[in-house]
């Protein structure tokens, strides 16, 4: 192929080719792929460059499937297919040898691009592990900074409510001195009053849920006020935020101006606008907000995926929410694509031919492209691909027996008894007088197949009569084997010699399945409880800084509430006003107290923590689905998609599904960033959809390394 060039340069040059390549296999894998290639053209007819160049190829190929994507890599591995097969074309090989190596290459690439997907797995499932078992002790900590907020923000919001309204009413009585006026506002003390203190009682326990009735009943409470409300049904979460939207904005209008007078409660496409107005004035009590109301609202309607204006209109002042009703947010299309957000699509809940499913179809491209190549390379006088029938028979058989390697998982008995099936007809045919290759020769390089499946399933299933599988794989085997020309003498006592000597390769793939599928459970078994035990330890420091912030409520907030109401209940006005307003001053100081508990440092590698990221980001994240703990592995990459995601004032949103979860957000432009966030998908066995829209979605399965 190359005259005039001694072979002995050849060979040198192939060799240093292909060991500068492996070289930086691990650094520049593509370019180690194609220096390998190029070795393995160049040892073409050298001594030990038929050899050498294969396996350096192959090498290379696997350092690609582990630090490359796997389109990547079955690019690369396509491309070695090619190089094969073109490599025996220039060196004159006749086109049926040609397509027998092609296939015999085929096999070896898809067996090495799974194993090197494998390993890539493997080490990203480690890394997210370690990296949530790192900082798993704060995971509590983050615990109880989530329930600070929320009782605080709760706290802000019924007692500023509750005892501004009564200060307010308080100090016009009193600055009047109308009898009218002072009896009312009495009444309104006396009832506010009992009010704050059963809603702080209520703190203590989870958050309350909330209905549109309930937001009827609050404006209610505020006479003169121009009330609509055009929609009927709302999903819970969405009225939560609402009755905050307008409990606050009322409140901060007692305060500020002389009132609300209009609010409106509108259904938008597929939002709900909350709007509170006021017609201006003068702060009736100067000194009563606490400089965080608005604040706070503002991040929980952003926290849903909302928006929050506030600012001057008309002479006075406007309050806007705008809040997403995520009524299917969580729903996914028979096409696989989400209907939360505009743009998202082509993400599925699978991860396809890059995921653990890759291995079945591996293996059965790996059963026909072995069995087939075999057969197409000239071995001897037989030549089963003499006749056209003869050929699509032969294929139609490799292929029946190999397709059950895609079922092994979900339906292993099933699998094996239509690999075995196969053998049994191929045996038929064989006794039929057929013209294609006896079953004996063809089972001895594909029996593997029906070793596999027995392996599934002692992997995979868990059943008494399990033990059958290898059984019947060494009788089914024995009556193939022994139908051969070759045996001579006593048949049935020769396959009961061969099926003995075929059990014992059937039953030790059986009781590596079986250990395998222990060494599983086991793991999955100590990180499930790994995962509980932090999760109790968060629900507990939940539950103490709840019963911390209770117990501070009890000592100051409540007890001027309940005074309150007492002084109000004997007419003494300057004693509810003075409570009242010590309420107010003990709120201030609860809620600054709590800014300085913060937790300062990373929010943990979980879910959970992606809203604290955001928080620090200037951003929010939301949550929709049915919210539950995932394995670690996928609550640390969860994680890492969201910090890869999250810019300055950016929002992400997390779904949780049935198999796993998914975390969007704004498209990154960088292109470093997008390779990236492909490569956490890639190594999780799940999908990364960039829309023309600006929006970017990662798909990760709970299953992954769990």
């Amino acid at each position: 192929m190359y005259e005039g060039l001694p072979e002995s340069v050849l060979s040198a040059v192939s060799t240093g080719t292909a060991f500068v390549s492996l070289t930086c296999r691990r650094v520049i894998p593509v370019w180690a792929l194609g220096g390998t290639l190029l070795a393995a053209v160049l040892g073409i007819g050298t001594a030990g460059g038929a050899l050498a160049g294969p396996v350096a190829v192959l090498v290379a190929l696997h350092a690609l499937a582990v630090h490359r994507t796997a389109g990547l890599a079955a690019a690369g591995a396509f491309a070695a297919v090619l190089v094969t097969g073109g490599v025996a074309l220039a060196a004159g090989a006749p086109a049926r040898t040609v397509a027998g190596l092609a296939l015999q290459a085929t096999a070896m690439t898809a067996v090495v691009w799974v194993m090197g997907r494998s390993r890539r797995r493997r080490q990203a499932g480690r890394a997210a592990v370690t990296a949530y078992r790192a900082r798993a002790s704060s995971v509590p900590l983050l615990a109880a900074s989530t329930e600070r907020a929320r009782l605080m923000a709760e706290l802000h919001d019924v007692t500023a409510h509750r005892l501004t309204g009564i200060v307010v009413s308080a100090t016009a009585a009193t600055r009047l001195a109308d009898p009218r006026l002072t009896t009312e506002a009495t009444r309104h003390a006396a009832e506010a009053g009992r009010q704050a203190v059963a809603e702080l009682d209520r703190l203590a326990e989870a958050a309350e849920p909330r209905t549109l009735e309930d937001i009827d009943a609050l404006v209610a409470e505020h006479e003169g006020l121009d009330y609509r409300r055009t929609i009927a049904v709302v999903p819970p979460q969405v009225v939560v935020i609402a009755y905050r939207v307008v409990r606050e904005a009322l409140t901060n209008a007692m305060r500020y101006a002389g009132g609300a007078s209009h609010v409106r409660i509108d259904g938008l496409s597929g939002e709900l606008a909350v709007t509170v107005i006021d017609s201006g004035g003068t702060a009736a009590v100067p000194g009563l907000g606490t400089g965080s109301g608005l604040a706070g609202l503002r991040s929980a309607v952003q926290a849903v995926g909302g928006s929050l204006r506030a600012g001057p209109k008309d002479g006075g002042w406007e309050v806007r929410a705008v809040i997403p009703q995520p009524v299917d947010a969580f729903e996914w299309s028979p096409h696989g694509t989400t209907t939360d957000g505009p743009g998202l699509t082509g993400a599925g809940r699978t991860g396809g031919w890059r995921g653990s499913s890759a291995l079945d179809g591996t293996l059965v491209i790996l059963a026909i492209a072995l069995s087939l190549g075999a057969n197409l390379l000239p071995e001897d006088d037989l030549d089963p691909f003499a006749s056209p029938g003869a050929s699509v028979l032969l294929a139609v058989l490799f292929a029946l027996h190999a397709l059950p390697l895609w079922w092994r998982r979900n339906a292993s008995r099933r699998s094996l008894v239509v690999a075995l099936a196969t053998i049994m007809v191929w045996l038929g045919m064989d006794i039929a007088g057929w013209p294609g290759p006896p079953i004996n020769d063809a089972f001895l390089w594909c029996w593997w197949v029906e070793l596999v499946l027995v392996y599934a399933i002692g992997a995979c299933r868990r059943s008494a009569r399990d033990w059958l599988a290898p059984a019947a794989v060494a009788g089914c085997g024995g009556l193939a084997l022994v139908s051969g020309d070759g045996i001579t003498g006593d048949r049935p006592a020769a396959w009961l010699v061969l099926t003995a000597a075929l059990a014992l390769p059937a039953w030790a793939a059986w009781a590596l399945g079986r250990f395998v599928a222990s060494r599983r459970r086991r793991r999955g078994t100590a990180l499930a409880r790994e995962r509980d035990l932090v999760e109790r330890d968060a629900v507990m420091a939940a539950t103490v800084e709840r019963h911390r912030i209770v117990g501070g409520l009890h000592r100051t907030a409540r007890q001027h509430a309940q005074r309150v109401a007492n002084g109000a209940d004997v007419g003494n006005l300057e004693v509810v006003l003075a409570e009242a307003k010590a309420g107010l001053s003990a709120l201030r100081e609860l809620l600054a107290q709590a800014r300085e508990r913060d937790v300062s440092d990373d929010p943990p590698p979980t879910v959970d923590g992606i809203a604290a990221l955001a928080a620090r980001h200037g951003g929010a994240a939301r949550y929709l689905g049915f919210r539950r703990p995932l394995p670690p592995v996928t609550e640390a990459t969860a994680h890492q998609v969201a910090r890869e995601l999250l810019t300055e004032g950016a929002a992400v949103t997390v779904i949780f599904l049935d198999e796993g979860i998914t975390v969007s957000g704004r498209s990154p432009t960088s292109p470093a960033v997008q390779r990236r966030l492909r490569a956490l998908a890639d190594a999780a066995d799940g999908t990364l959809t960039i829309a023309d829209g600006g929006a970017a979605q990662v798909w990760l399965p709970e299953v992954f390394l769990s």
